[in-house]
């Protein structure tokens, strides 16, 4: 198999965002993907093992190059509560720029075989991390109460912020998406109580 780096393994990944997108992971033939990169359908195969190896790896591309750049915004601002606000601001603004990223992630990903959601599992781990990383800043600098527990609060902010992207693209995506980064982090800091 081939290194998995250069313009035409760019290509394939990219094209497959928007073959799965447009046409759904089931119905996105690897002939599809080929022809949309402009590559002959073979040469999927030298980068490839199949079509799940490409959705494993377009989210391993896609996925992996958000969370880097997340981590790097995040090491720049010092206040948790910042640092919070700038996670869900990068997380809604990756995903506003390329809709059809968001349909493959949001919606895509979640019919695939068990063994691929266990795959994009493990890369999702890394993410889940830096937000775990930002709630426990946040109890150390008493900022955020000492007796919560992380994971429920990752899996609060992670499935508020994951759900108003899904809610976003079942309605095509007719707003913004930025323009929930405040009212959610009030309801984060706050909660719902007077």
């Amino acid at each position: 198999m081939a290194k998995r780096t250069g313009e035409k393994y760019d290509a394939i990944i990219n094209a497959a965002v928007r073959v799965i997108a447009q046409y759904g992971y089931h119905q996105a033939q690897v002939s599809k993907i080929a022809r949309e990169a402009n590559v002959a359908d073979g040469t999927i195969y030298l980068y490839f093992e199949n079509k799940d190896d490409v959705l494993v790896s377009l989210f391993n591309e896609k996925m992996g190059a958000f969370i880097s750049d997340v981590e790097k915004a995040l090491s720049n601002v010092p206040s948790p509560v910042n640092q919070l606000r700038e996670l869900i601001r990068l997380h809604f603004e990756y995903l506003q720029a390329d809709a059809q990223l968001a349909i493959v992630t949001q919606i895509e990903l979640r019919q695939s075989k068990p063994a691929v959601r266990k795959e994009i599992g493990l890369i999702l781990k890394r993410y889940l991390g830096v937000i775990d990383r930002v709630i426990q800043d946040g109890i150390k600098d008493g900022l955020f109460r000492e007796d919560i527990d992380v994971r429920t609060a990752r899996r609060m902010i992670f499935g508020t912020m994951d759900e108003t992207v899904t809610s976003w693209i079942m309605k095509d995506c007719k707003y913004s998406l930025t323009d929930q980064v405040e009212p959610m982090l009030d309801l984060f800091l706050n909660g719902l109580s007077k």
